[in-house]
């Protein structure tokens, strides 16, 4: 199994970054995909996550600035992330949750000026 997640960078409080997760090994159609985060000294915290039959759940936090979507036929999975703050800041990690749970590489996300 493999979770490949790109997209993250440096970016200006009030700006937006796409994060993209590509999976391979598993049954896609029926995995609940999902983003955590994780900042420096805290704990790892679901960000957003999206069933196989695309319903969502976010965390209050980015409620109304993220969106979580997927593609089936692609196997992938995205974050689009608006209206970045700086409490944003943090490793952003793909997680896919089919009878067990698999955790991809993380990308690093910064919101500073």
């Amino acid at each position: 199994v493999q979770l490949q997640a790109s997209g993250g960078g440096l970016v200006r409080p009030g700006g937006s970054l796409r994060l993209s997760c590509a999976a391979s090994g598993i049954i896609f159609s029926i995995a609940t995909m999902g983003w955590y985060r994780q900042a420096p000294g805290k704990q790892r915290e679901l960000v957003a996550h999206i069933t196989g039959r695309g319903s969502t759940n976010y965390a209050d936090s980015v409620k109304g600035r993220f969106t979580i979507s997927r593609d089936n036929a692609k196997n992938m999975v995205y974050l689009q992330m608006n209206n970045l703050k700086p409490e944003d800041t943090a490793v952003y990690y793909c997680n896919a949750d089919v009878i067990r749970n698999y955790w991809g590489q993380g990308t690093q996300v910064t919101v500073s000026s």
